[in-house]
């Protein structure tokens, strides 16, 4: 939460500021967002398959964040745009470093009917860091007058007290309790290297299902800009951005405790469904009242699915490669976000934003069929990995 009130305190102002300030072009924004996200791909499959050798994953949560805080120093520091593009590159590695260990360790010190409510309790968390972050920063620049590098410079402190409390009251158990109830040893044993090969049964399926949803779900800037053809002043932005994570924080927990109670899929296709139908609908939003509805709507697909997803992730793999399948999965959902955010721009520029918006909504109900097709649950350590 505190990081995520940090990051995104600065990341709706980032634009302004190198465009304005740092006298950035339009491409040279989209290059540095692009680097940045395929940074953190790549790294999150290498530091997935290295917690799985590892002794222990606290270090890597640990450093990850650490960058992430750093990163900020440098952006309210820098005075060229390569000084973001460097800024941003260790922010996402960052993040690359500490998501499959920090997914791992959740599923290790949970019982697996409670998977769900971990999961959709950390994407709670994270969704109420992004309203704290917006709404600190129009208190910061509007109410108390900041500058915008003083108000990156402010994002360091919450960024440093996440940092803090992971690296002293964080513990790495070494007893967890493992899917069958019983207690193990938190540290999965390290397997042979024929346990590194690409999974394959029902994960590899679910990965090219969550894939093919992930090239649905583009970039959420068109949805600005959209937003301001509707009618929705730069002013109003943040409050908009801000209500869109409230529905997620109020209800991801309770989504993700429901997956625990029945077949994760239904979460998924229930969710997948419904970002369908309101991705469809966005280009026939031609007022402000019809846009700001459809846009809190909107969180709702993600509230379903976010914590499902990635305790469905765990289900399907035996403890000795969770990192590694969790760097696959996170590697494969942003390659797969990068490619359907460029050819949603492609389509968005060359034919309209309505062809874009439902070829995102044909994409997202490919998906659905696809999850259909997987079995419930594949049983644990049955997957050849």
């Amino acid at each position: 939460m505190l990081n995520d009130a940090a990051s995104e305190l600065i990341y709706p102002l980032l634009p302004v500021f190198l465009t304005a300030t740092l006298g950035a072009s339009p491409a040279v924004i989209g290059l540095i967002e692009g680097a940045a996200e395929f940074m953190a791909s790549l790294v999150k499959y290498f530091s997935g398959a290295w917690s799985d050798r590892a002794k222990k994953r606290k270090p890597m949560v640990v450093s990850g964040y650490a960058l992430a805080a750093a990163s900020r120093l440098l952006i309210a520091a820098a005075t060229v745009w390569p000084l973001v593009l460097m800024a941003r590159l260790i922010d996402r590695t960052g993040k690359g470093m500490r998501s499959a260990p920090r997914d791992v360790m959740i599923s290790d010190v949970t019982p697996a009917d409670q998977r769900g409510r971990a999961f959709g309790f950390h994407r709670a968390l994270d969704h109420t860091g992004a309203i704290v972050g917006p709404l600190l920063a129009v208190l910061l620049l509007h109410g108390l007058g900041f500058s915008l590098r003083a108000t990156f410079l402010f994002a360091v402190i919450p960024g440093a007290i996440g940092v803090f409390m992971l690296a002293f009251l964080l513990r790495e158990k070494r007893e967890t309790n493992d899917e069958r109830g019983t207690m193990n040893d938190a540290r999965p044993p390290v397997a042979d290297s024929s346990s590194f090969i690409v999974p394959r049964s029902s994960f590899n399926r679910a990965i090219v299902a969550i894939s093919l949803f992930s090239l649905a779900n583009s970039s959420d800037v068109f949805l600005l800009l959209q937003a301001h053809a509707a009618g929705v002043s730069t002013a109003m932005l943040p409050l908009l951005w801000a209500a869109h994570h409230v529905i997620k924080s109020l209800f991801s927990t309770r989504a993700g405790a429901l997956s625990d109670r029945t077949d994760r899929r239904y979460l998924l296709i229930a969710g997948w469904t419904s970002y369908a139908l309101i991705y469809a609908l966005f280009p026939f939003a031609k007022t402000l009242t019809s846009f700001v509805i459809l846009f809190v709507a909107y969180a709702i697909p993600f509230t379903l699915a976010e914590g499902a997803e990635r305790a469905w992730i765990a289900d399907l793999v035996p403890a000795a490669v969770r990192g590694k399948s969790f760097g696959i999965y996170y590697l494969a959902n942003g390659l797969c976000v990068l490619v359907g955010t460029a050819v949603f721009g492609l389509i968005y520029q060359q034919v309209s934003a309505q062809a874009a918006f439902f070829t995102g909504a044909a994409l997202a109900l490919c998906a659905v069929i696809a999850v259909m097709t997987i079995n419930k649950k594949a049983p644990l350590g049955a997957a050849s990995l």
